[in-house]
């Protein structure tokens, strides 16, 4: 993937993870032609709606509850640059660089469809700082997620403006020491591209983007460690026969037990029927069910992610098509489906922790193993605690979890006058998201461990001879 050309319609998944993640310039960014002309377009509309003395919202008034107040058009690029420093007021730590630069690119992708009126200059200095590695510093607090990001794309606008601090090469540094590094200059904000550039969800966007992505690595990993887990405690295959679940269809339970299979062909560390033991725990009887149900809440952010990365969540829009020009007022910039998406991807999340953690201790306690592995998972119990705390650890990272899973959708707290007197607290829940994840990926990786331990000490007792599954080995 060389060059990504943007035309605010069919940006990818696999875009933004090689941008965020890839050498800046690597793929390189750049603006489709038509983006090119509609962009172009947009700007002359406001240029001309300034010169006729038409009144339209962000751009000859104030914002929010200061929506009744006239801005002349001479004062129209003090507006532009007065929101960005009014505006930019978020606190906490800051974003890392491969979740500043997909918000770049997310921003710039909305931007780029020709609808919110930023000039092809400002638009094409967001995707030269991306290119050459220029990144705003963010800080992670402070959205509603309605109207959009404000306070976090604020902080990313300022940068175009000379305001603000910046990263290049490692290096924090003055937003005009980072633009003199790679020969830019700062722009002068005209009518509208202030609001433009702060007004969407792109910044929530692309971390349940990036999240989603890590959710599907994990819930993968999480059905290789469940069959780890089985063959340390000698569980049996027979839960997973495939006509079990073609009787209760859901297609990713059926691509769950169908994997596992996979996982486990070959294994001579499981069991057939067993008299003594017809069935095993819920923790590894019901992994497809329970996994792939996590599955679902995956596949729907993707579904809805692909959407909003797609979409234009500015405010006002402009739509001038005809000789007509109309500038509309609406409510894209509400992040309700990404909070609710990601709330319940969350809780999800949360599920595949705590039955990982459940067959952590299941690993270490004997009584609940009927005794297949030692207790902790130690030969010399008593003089050595064996793999005692790293069920506590696990335990406490999913009682974390269990805290976090707290849908932050369903708190809304008026604002702005009560003029935005309904938010989605969408970032909150995607920061969320993003904490639950590595607590996720840290438990998992727990199981895995104590699971290979308990490996080694069946080998002590069956041989070493015996063949793991395809898919553990």
């Amino acid at each position: 993937m060389e060059k990504i050309f943007l035309d605010g319609e069919s940006l990818s998944f696999e875009a933004v993870r090689a941008v965020a993640f890839g050498k800046p310039g690597e793929p390189e960014v750049l603006l489709s032609e038509r983006a090119r002309n509609q962009v172009d377009k947009c700007a002359k509309a406001i240029e001309r709606l300034l010169e006729r003395g038409e009144i339209a919202y962000g751009i000859t008034t104030g914002f929010g509850a200061l929506k009744d107040k006239i801005i002349p058009a001479s004062e129209a690029e003090t507006l532009q640059k007065n929101i960005i420093l009014s505006h930019a007021v978020g606190v906490g730590k800051n974003f890392d660089i491969p979740t500043t630069r997909a918000i770049m690119l997310i921003r710039a992708n909305t931007l780029a469809r020709g609808y919110s009126g930023v000039r092809l200059e400002t638009l094409e200095l967001v995707l030269d700082l991306l290119n050459r590695g220029v990144h705003p510093l963010i800080p992670e607090k402070g959205s509603l997620g309605a109207s959009g990001d404000l306070a976090p794309l604020a902080h990313f606008a300022a940068l175009l403006i000379g305001e603000g601090n910046a990263e290049y090469n490692g290096e924090i540094l003055d937003a005009n020491q980072a633009l003199k590094k790679v020969n830019l200059k700062p722009i002068t904000l005209k009518a509208k591209e202030g609001l433009a550039l702060t007004n969407g969800t792109s910044v929530m966007t692309a971390i349940g983007l990036l999240e989603t992505l890590k959710a599907k690595r994990l819930a993968d990993l999480a059905d290789i460690a469940g069959c780890l887990s089985l063959e340390a405690l000698n569980g049996t295959t027979l839960a997973f026969d495939e006509r079990i679940h073609n009787l209760r269809p859901h297609p990713r339970q059926i691509e769950c037990a169908r994997r596992m299979r996979e996982i486990l062909d070959g294994s001579e560390y499981v069991r057939g029927f067993d008299p003594s033991n017809v069935q095993d725990a819920y923790t590894l009887r019901c992994i497809p069910q329970v996994h792939g149900a996590c599955r679902d809440a995956i596949a729907y952010a993707e579904w809805l992610l692909k959407i909003e990365l797609n979409s234009v969540t500015d405010n006002p829009l402009i739509f001038n098509d005809s000789d007509e020009i109309e500038v509309i007022s609406g409510g894209n910039f509400h992040g309700e489906p990404l909070a609710l998406a990601f709330d319940y991807l969350a809780i999800a999340l949360s599920e595949l922790c705590n039955i990982s953690e459940r067959r952590i201790s299941r690993l270490t306690d004997e009584a609940s193993n009927s005794h297949v592995l030692p207790a902790f998972l130690t030969e010399n119990s008593g003089i050595n605690s064996g793999f005692m705390i790293v069920q506590y650890t696990a335990a406490a990272l999913c009682s974390e979890n269990k805290i976090l899973a707290h849908p932050a959708s369903v708190d809304t707290i008026p604002t702005s006058a009560n003029v935005e007197d309904h938010v989605s607290m969408g970032l909150t829940s995607a920061l969320k998201l993003r904490q639950i994840n590595e607590n996720l990926e840290y438990v998992l990786a727990l199981e895995l461990m104590t699971a290979a331990q308990g490996i080694d000490l069946r080998q002590k007792h069956i041989g070493h001879d015996k063949r793991l599954g395809k898919g553990t080995k």
